[in-house]
């Protein structure tokens, strides 16, 4: 599993809300890997064969992404986009994502874009080694039925320059840096009280930097996940790695 996904689980795995029924659930999970560009049908001839690179900021619907949140942000009941990652293609099904106190949105470029960065209240970047991003990714994709040449030439083409370029600069944009990602169990469970402080009404509001002196205040908690980055979002703002991309 990549790192930012898992550090989401762990987070919604701790707070109880796995055992809950999505229309009630107070924290929920969003990734940016259900918001890749609907490719033509020379672009998925590429990707088929490892050449697509989906690690590149313009692989995703960020018009798309950002209507989204806004509307998640105005407590709307939304639907996203269910990618497929064995045939590269978006389906007609959708996940109906409800209501929630707090959002993490998690993916590998969620920093990437100004206009959704600063919907974020708290930016989460979880650190992972590279040689883990990589043993993980290779893993992953060989279960998936990958030929393991065709998963290093990818890595080394796309994955690692692309991670390199975009991914690894946003780092700067994070509030929190969660170094090891899952196994930093002190960082977690920091994260779980914070969110259940927000949970509690403890904490009310966020409150982000001034603008020309003015402090903007935001009702609801909204997080994002970058990549090793790591991301997560919902309530708060992190990183995910991107050794745990789909591609």
């Amino acid at each position: 599993a990549a790192s930012q996904s898992t550090v989401c689980e762990k987070i919604m795995e701790l707070l109880g809300q796995n055992e809950v029924d999505h229309r009630q659930r107070k924290v929920v999970i969003l990734s940016q890997d259900g918001f890749y560009k609907v490719l033509t049908a020379e672009q998925k001839a590429k990707a088929l064969k490892g050449q697509y690179n989906f690690d590149h900021p313009d692989a995703f619907d960020n018009d798309l992404m950002h209507t989204t949140l806004k509307n998640i942000v105005e407590g709307k009941t939304v639907e996203v986009p269910t990618y497929d990652f064995v045939t590269h293609s978006r389906l007609a099904e959708t996940t109906v994502v409800y209501p929630a106190d707090v959002v993490l949105f998690e993916g590998i470029l969620v920093f990437y874009n100004q206009d959704i960065r600063d919907m974020f209240h708290l930016r989460l970047f979880v650190d992972t080694d590279s040689d883990v991003r990589l043993s993980r990714r290779v893993l992953r994709d060989m279960k998936r039925g990958r030929d393991l040449e065709q998963i290093l030439t990818q890595y080394t083409t796309f994955v690692k320059p692309a991670f390199e370029e975009f991914c690894l600069p946003t780092k700067k944009y994070a509030d929190v840096i969660i170094p090891r990602g899952v196994d930093n169990m002190v960082a977690i469970n920091l994260i779980v009280q914070h969110i259940q402080d927000i949970l509690n009404g403890d904490i009310c509001k966020w409150q982000r930097g001034a603008v020309n002196g003015h402090g903007r205040t935001y009702k609801r908690p909204f997080p994002e996940q970058a990549e090793s980055s790591s991301v997560l979002a919902a309530g708060k703002r992190s990183h995910l790695e991107s050794s745990s991309r789909p591609h």
